[in-house]
Parts: C-alpha cells; structure tokens; sequence
C-alpha cells in the first residue's frame, strides 16, 4: 500500500523573498496543467521550483514498485530543492494536482543567490525548517492517531491556504483511494469516514471538482476525547 511519508501544505508564516516573485536571469514562470508531470524520477537535477498558485504531488516509486506521497506542496514552497545538495539524478517525481504556475530557477542561479542574500539565504532557511517541524509532526500522526483523526488532518491541512474566513477552504477532489493511500487504510475506510463528516455538516462534496472542508473539521474529530460520532466504536 502506498505511505505518506509527509505533507506540505498551507501559506508560509513570512512572506516569500522578491526574488522568488520576479524573472530574470534564470528564472521563468512556466504553468502546468492538471495531471501534467512536472519533472519524474531519474530526470537529470537542473532546476528549482517554487509554486505561485496550484498544488504539486511529490512520490517516489521504490524499486519493488511501490509508492509513497512525500507531499502535496501549494502557494510558497519549494519542489526539486534537493538539487542544491548535488542530488543526481531526481529521486521523485512531481505532477500537477490543480492548474499550476511555478517559478523556474535554474541551480547555479539559485545557489548563488543564496550566497550572495542574506535575506534570500534567511528566507530559505526558515522555510526548511517550518518543513522539518512539520515532517516531526506528520511521523508522531502516522505513529500515534487512528485513521480517521489522520484524514480529518490531511484534509484540514489541504485546505488550509484556501480558507474563506470561518466557513473553512476547498481542496481539490481527490479520490478515495488515494486518500486511503496517503493515510495508510484502506478506501472502505476512507468512505465510511468520509460519509461521517459529509453527515455532520463537516465537508461536502456535491458541487464542482472541488472538496469544501469546514474549519471546525480536525477539532470535531479530536474532540474532547471521542473523535467524531464515535459513540457506537468506528472502524480503525
């Protein structure tokens, strides 16, 4: 069954460097469409992305076929940024979830923007290490919480830079089976748990190809020491 290994969602707590918002000199905006790949694994490590708008799935297929989520990365995050360590070939792959518009840096110029600016280098810094805090906190949800408290956090966490005030965000639609994959159930589960939030006012999906996530979904979940509805025992 495929892992998630880890999940970069949300809008950065500072904003992102100028550099990473202009062209110029090795740096192009490019757009995606959904479903499109954006580099695959074994690819030859030439450049850096950084997202404007859309969401990006990162996966690595292991060499007995299987295959693991490292992310799904939105508005101001980094995709492909092991390639300032010198990593040959690509070890993963990116594809477009949404329609996507990336910024494209080639590594020579990323690496010695980063030497050259401070800020940019302090930027970026900061941004791996909001990464690590997060990949602690995704080891301690696969570790500790039970299926369904994992999706409620997925979900919440999809939709976080797209809330609309208290109403909560949407994410897109994404099937059952692969979030059953991220979450490491299976997709009954997925469908009981999702049937249960959409009863409970917590997520609708009826409209578009979208996911409405209420605000209130990953509190009602967690509870005060019952996840949701779980009066008569849910499946785990």
């Amino acid at each position: 069954m495929l892992q998630q290994i880890g999940i970069e969602t949300g809008e950065s707590s500072f904003p992102p460097h100028g550099f990473l918002l202009a062209t110029g000199e090795g740096r192009q905006l490019v757009s995606f469409k959904k479903n499109t790949t954006i580099f695959s694994q074994g690819d030859a490590t030439q450049s850096v992305f950084f997202v404007h708008s859309g969401k990006v799935k990162l996966s690595v297929v292991a060499s007995n076929g299987k295959e693991a989520i490292l992310g799904i990365f939105d508005e101001h995050k980094f995709v492909g940024e092991s390639v300032l360590a010198r990593q040959l070939p690509r070890m993963s792959s990116a594809i477009a979830i949404t329609d996507c518009l990336l910024m494209r840096i080639e590594k020579r110029v990323m690496a010695l923007a980063i030497g050259q600016d401070p800020a940019l280098a302090t930027f970026f810094v900061r941004y791996l290490l909001e990464r690590n805090i997060r990949h602690q906190e995704d080891l301690a949800d696969q570790l500790f919480n039970s299926s369904e408290k994992r999706l409620a956090r997925i979900l919440t966490l999809l939709a976080e830079s797209d809330k609309k005030g208290v109403s909560g965000g949407v994410v897109p639609k994404l099937s059952q089976g692969t979030l059953a994959e991220m979450i490491g159930t299976t997709r009954s589960r997925v469908s009981f748990f999702l049937n249960r939030f959409r009863e409970l006012g917590l997520i609708h999906y009826n409209t578009g190809d979208v996911l409405h996530v209420s605000s209130s979904l990953l509190h009602t979940v967690l509870g005060e020491g019952n996840s949701t509805g779980r009066a008569g025992g849910w499946p785990r």
